[in-house]
């Protein structure tokens, strides 16, 4: 899978241990990859995000911040998923408040006009921007 140029030297960030088995079970319906491009992780996400899964979402988040160093940022990528409840939206703003603390951006990336409209409906938008591509929220100022 080709990611475009911005990503061609991107490294992969291994998960812990009971990250890993939990995005690997058998009924896991959320998958994710992190990578470090520069001094900003990026996340892509994939499947499904609700109430069952919504511990394993937020760790992802956690852990990929962690590794994100000041100015970052840390990038969402959603465009992979099926459906996102309520919950990985508040666990999202949650982080990049974390995040926005230590000196990093948290962006989403996502295509879905409705997504826009979710966050925006939701008084997310200060905290959550959206981006139509991975490249569009690195470039982002």
């Amino acid at each position: 899978m080709n990611h475009g140029p911005s990503e061609s030297f991107s490294i992969p960030v291994p998960f812990s241990r009971r990250l890993a088995s939990e995005l690997g079970g058998p009924t896991s319906t959320l998958r994710a990859t992190t990578v470090r491009n520069g001094s900003a992780v990026v996340i892509r996400a994939s499947g499904e995000i609700d109430a069952a899964n919504e511990h394993t979402w937020q760790g992802l988040l956690r852990e990929a911040a962690a590794v994100a160093v000041e100015p970052g940022p840390l990038i969402v990528d959603v465009s992979g998923l099926e459906f996102m409840g309520c919950c990985a939206f508040t666990v999202l703003a949650d982080e990049a408040e974390r995040c926005r603390r230590r000196g990093i951006t948290l962006r989403m990336v996502s295509d879905n006009p409705a997504l826009s409209r979710i966050v925006h409906a939701c008084s997310f938008s200060g905290v959550l921007p959206v981006h139509p591509t991975t490249e569009a929220a690195l470039a982002a100022a």
